[in-house]
């Protein structure tokens, strides 16, 4: 695990150097400090975000910050929650604007345990994280600036980056010693310009938009709506906010504008005006301005994340693109949870360096599909306002999950939007942690043919009853974010896997299996109450029966090992609509016989690793022996057990 602080070398040594307090900089700190890791980070702002910036939530980053246990506090903000886009066009005749359809945020066809977009202002997003950073022991060191760097890792293998720090007004200077350094300082990232690293810009076109947070009053019937509203006067998008407000966003400027000036301002009295024609025949007027900026926006990213595997990238370092479609501060979280479960894993003594060299890749794809997303959907709703009748037909051909040839690109975009923007669209491709037919993990067990898994896409969610207490619950968030891979065994019915369960447990126990041989040391005198890691801090278990709970004993039904999980164990006995005819739905909905059951390994991020039949004899602890073996530190397998 990571070393207590006075274990580092000195003072000045540090596991981690943050560069940048805003989204991906806060995410990255709080997973590093919550397990341990002594972090200098640093902000160049005297206080976090007073106003503006980004504000929304999108589905999957609220399951992700639930997982975390600061939804809670993000909640009490009272943001608002958007479940419905409305569309306003200009009338077929006559003058002003009519609301043309409207459609779900998070539409039903996404299995979402929140489907719906949360709207709260950046700043309050920030103190939540920085609350939870110092209950952990990290303060941000404010407000200071980094000055230069250098990364050598054969003068220093142990702390090869050396950050030189400085107060903003020069008052005071500071070197440190770090393992790594993390670059979160947004597009005009000092970092990335040292690393001489470029931006490629994905599309020539570029925009200026003016964006306006304030309280108004107004006759317009959709103003606690987002909406995406055209008029012959121009187009604006409205979001509701917390605290009465709403944010206008309006286009001041196009690169395809033959009078195109980047640098085009407009003031705030300028925007209100547009406003007012725009949405004429209706009146707005502004009580107050909370928060009001122009700046252009282009679609650009980084050629590289990192150079070396330890000076890194991410958030808007690494991409920028429009605000429409609310994916900036989700990407954010993600590239900043991505890395951080990687370095715990590499610096805890459990995966290869290697594993580092997948950060790039992973989070790379996903911003340059995020670009070309963002592309086609402001040109969709900037050139092409959509007719009511399509809106109608793509949400219920999307509901009714149709594959059509003769949908048009309308319907299509649609639904790749809809499961974008949610977040449930991110999937990471084939490498040592995603199991593919290329994978070292090859066995005839693998991947069985019914499974409705994918690696590298997120585990599916789904409602169970944990037997200790009766209580239903969600099963995607009963592990808690901690660093550790989450095992599921789905164990099917009691009466036909009782010795495939006992031989998967016994298995597990055996001196080279991946579970032995990274246990804890001091598995013997952990407490009677720890929930998540008796064993391993590497590993956690769930267990599932398709069976009522009380056809389920605990001390009965489950093997010794697996039962230390006690909290862990459950069963599949909820009623599910997406798998309306199952007995076990959860079963069902991962693609498993239900009397068969099967076992999934979750990455720490809540992402799909390998899928593996639970089988009887060695073969499915074999195979996750070779699954883990591709990235792991240690021999694992029969090989372990001869050393």
């Amino acid at each position: 695990m990571a070393l207590p602080a006075d274990r580092h070398p000195s003072a000045s040594h540090y596991d981690i150097v943050i560069v940048g307090a805003g989204p991906v900089g806060l995410m990255l700190s709080t997973c590093l400090a919550r397990w341990g890791y002594k972090i200098k980070h640093i902000d160049n702002r005297a206080e976090p975000t007073p106003t503006g910036r980004a504000d929304g939530i999108q589905p999957r980053s609220l399951d992700l910050l639930r997982n975390m246990g600061l939804k809670s506090a993000i909640m009490a903000h009272k943001p608002a929650r958007v479940y419905e886009v409305a569309f306003w066009d200009p009338p077929k005749s006559g003058k002003g604007i009519v609301r043309t359809g409207t459609w779900a945020s998070c539409p039903s066809f996404i299995d979402a345990r929140y489907p719906f977009t949360t709207l709260l202002h950046q700043g309050l997003i920030e103190r939540v994280f920085i609350g939870d950073l110092e209950k952990n022991g990290t303060h941000i060191q404010r407000p200071w600036t980094i000055k230069g760097f250098k990364s050598d890792e054969k003068a220093d293998p142990d702390y090869p980056v050396t950050v030189d720090l400085e107060h903003v007004d020069g008052t005071a200077k500071e070197t440190v010693k770090a393992k790594y350094l993390f670059g979160g300082e947004g597009a005009r990232s000092f970092i990335r310009d040292q690393l001489k690293i470029g931006i490629r810009h994905k599309d020539p076109i570029a925009y200026v938009w003016g964006v306006m947070d304030g309280v108004v009053k107004t006759d317009f019937p959709d103003i606690k709506m987002k909406c995406t509203i055209h008029s012959a006067h121009g187009s604006i998008m409205v979001i509701p906010r917390e605290n009465n407000m709403v944010r206008l966003y309006i286009q001041i400027a196009s690169s395809t504008d033959p009078d195109f000036n980047p640098r085009k301002t407009a003031t705030a009295e300028e925007v209100q005006a547009a406003a007012k024609r725009i949405l004429q025949p209706y009146t707005i007027e502004w009580e107050r301005i909370e928060w009001y900026s122009v700046y252009p926006i282009g679609q650009g990213i980084s050629d590289r994340y990192t150079l070396d595997h330890r000076v890194f990238l991410g958030g808007d370092a690494c991409h920028t693109h429009s605000p429409k479609a609310g994916q900036g501060m989700n990407t954010a979280f993600l590239d900043a949870l991505n890395l951080a479960w990687k370095i715990h894993a590499v610096e805890a003594g459990f995966a290869k360096r290697s594993l580092l060299e997948t950060y790039e890749p992973e989070r790379k794809e996903v911003a340059e599909a995020l670009l070309a997303f963002d592309n086609k959907y402001a040109k969709l709703f900037s050139q092409r306002p959509p007719a009511a009748n399509e809106i109608h037909a793509a949400s219920a051909q999307a509901d009714a999950d149709q594959n059509s040839a003769a949908e048009n690109e309308f319907i299509k975009t649609f639904k790749e939007s809809c499961e974008f923007t949610s977040g449930y669209g991110v999937f990471y491709k084939a490498n040592a942690i995603n199991w593919s037919p290329s994978h070292p993990a090859q066995s005839p067990v693998v991947h069985p043919k019914s499974t409705k898994l994918v690696p590298g896409r997120l585990l599916r969610i789904a409602d169970v009853t944990r037997v200790v207490d009766a209580n239903v619950v969600h099963l995607e968030q009963e592990i808690p974010l901690n660093g550790a891979f989450r095992i599921f065994v789905f164990a099917g019915k009691l009466s036909v896997t009782a010795r495939a369960l006992r031989d998967f447990a016994d298995n597990l126990a055996k001196r080279g299996s991946f579970y032995t041989v990274y246990a804890r040391p001091d598995a013997a005198t952990v407490s009677h109450h720890e929930q998540h890691n008796p064993h391993s801090h590497f590993f956690t278990i769930c267990t599932v029966f398709a069976a009522q709970r009380p056809e389920i004993e605990i001390s009965r039904d489950v093997p010794p090992l697996l039962a230390r999980y006690r909290d862990h164990v459950y069963a599949d006995d909820r009623w599910d609509r997406r798998v309306p005819d199952a007995k076990a739905a959860a079963h069902a909905k991962m693609g498993f016989d239900e009397e068969k059951g099967g076992v999934v390994v979750v990455r720490p991020d809540g992402y799909v690793g390998i899928v593996v039949a639970l089988e009887e004899g060695s073969a499915t602890v074999d195979a996750l022996n070779r699954y883990f073996g591709a990235f792991c530190t240690k021999k694992l397998g029969e090989v372990a057990a001869q050393l």
